[in-house]
């Protein structure tokens, strides 16, 4: 009988606001009116975790991811006291990989030494585009030379652990541009880029003003010539829209495709905590609006909470899982579903029969690369036939790609 271990766990922070909000994001993030509420948020952050941490006990949070929105709206001052709160509060990894999602347009000069000094590791720059045009059709506060600015700002810092997210398949946009993007980025030394694909969001500004896109296949090619000079590059795809060179993955993106755990703070912010021993995964769910959030923590409402029911896990195991090139193994998903692997029934047998899926010597099961092309298909025989399940909502590095079924 498969019995359901507590895995690594992570904790997410949500920062809601945003100097504008671009036209193609689906994220929970509002646009400032005025300051930042930065003492308040922090304290009502630090008031949310405490609530959370003594149904964890113990559990040492491996990663800290600060998310949005842009969290680089608030100082190093703010930062460094949500992070001295986190290790009051909880037991936090001595190696933990701490990041910080930063705008290049919000970055002033010597901040990240501050930033660094606050505790944060690891910097993920929202670069998207180094095409001015690109830049301003996406809705970008910055510039490509703000995007060089803030690298350098990083350098002198002494962080060199970063990521860029970069995308491609943008408005009216060439293969050559999108090559140029790719070779700009890779000038800047990055440990780490999210590479991804532009989609049409529903409820985004481009949904219901849709721009002109380059058709599916000129996208098709963008990606697969982009991939061949990451790999010339020595980036490693470990992810579906993820490169790393060797030892740099997002330790904290990694837990969530690996279905790990998560403490999830600040407004809009979803979590998952699984409890050995009622044999039990339960989500839990923010208030999205930054005042509603707020207001909620001060009057100590509890969060929206809901087990996962077992008919769902397999979908919601492998909507994670099968985006990592490692694939998954048996040992894996009965660990972190509870469940034995013939709860899949013949549904593997029947996408490795397809070109969809195979399986290793080692008993790895992992998307073949007409699989990836294809995840929606892949992912449809496992989908709970009563209940639709629902969509995983963390926060991570963009990681969209050219299919419907996203977790971010």
């Amino acid at each position: 009988m498969s019995m359901l271990q507590t895995p690594p766990l992570a904790l997410y922070v949500h920062f809601p606001w945003c100097v504008r909000k671009c036209p193609y994001c689906d994220f929970n993030s509002h646009a400032t009116r005025g300051p930042v509420p930065e003492g308040r948020y922090v304290e009502l952050l630090l008031r949310d975790l405490a609530r959370e941490t003594v149904r964890v006990r113990s559990r040492v949070i491996q990663t800290i991811f600060l998310g949005g929105g842009t969290p680089s709206l608030f100082s190093p001052d703010a930062l460094a006291m949500l992070i001295a709160g986190v290790r009051k509060l909880a037991v936090l990894a001595p190696n933990a990989e701490i990041t910080l999602e930063a705008n290049p347009g919000t970055i002033e000069r010597g901040r990240f030494s501050g930033y660094r000094a606050a505790g944060i590791t690891r910097v993920s720059l929202g670069a998207q585009s180094f095409n001015s045009q690109h830049l301003s059709r996406l809705g970008r506060i910055h510039s490509a030379d703000e995007t060089r600015e803030a690298v350098g700002e990083l350098a002198a810092a002494g962080i060199d652990n970063f990521n860029l997210d970069l995308m491609y398949g943008l408005p009216e946009q060439t293969r050559a541009q999108a090559l140029d993007d790719l070779e700009a980025a890779l000038a800047l030394e990055p440990t780490h880029l999210s590479h991804y694909q532009l989609t049409l969001e529903p409820g985004t500004a481009f949904f219901h003003a849709r721009p002109r896109l380059p058709p599916d296949d000129e996208a098709w090619e963008m990606q697969v010539e982009c991939q061949s000079l990451l790999a010339r590059r020595g980036f490693v795809q470990y992810e579906v829209s993820a490169y790393a060179r060797p030892a740099h993955e997002s330790r904290h993106n990694l837990n969530y495709w690996e279905f790990g755990d998560y403490i999830g703070v600040g407004a809009g912010a979803h979590g998952k905590l699984t409890f050995q021993d009622s044999q039990c995964i339960v989500r839990t769910e923010r208030a999205r609006g930054p005042r509603e959030y707020m207001a909620a923590i001060e009057q100590d409402l509890e969060p929206v909470e809901a087990a996962v029911a077992p008919d769902q896990l397999p979908f919601e195991f492998l909507l994670n899982a099968l985006r990592l090139k490692s694939g998954f193994t048996r040992g894996g998903y009965e660990s972190r579903t509870g469940l034995p692997l013939q709860s899949l029934g013949e549904r593997l047998e029947s996408a490795q029969a397809r070109g969809l899926l195979q399986c290793s010597a080692s008993g790895a099961w992992r998307c073949t690369d007409l699989g990836y092309r294809f995840l929606n298909d892949l992912l449809e025989p496992f989908l709970p036939e009563a209940v639709g399940a629902p969509r995983d909502s963390y926060a991570q590095e963009r990681t969209m790609e050219p299919v419907t079924v996203r977790c971010d």
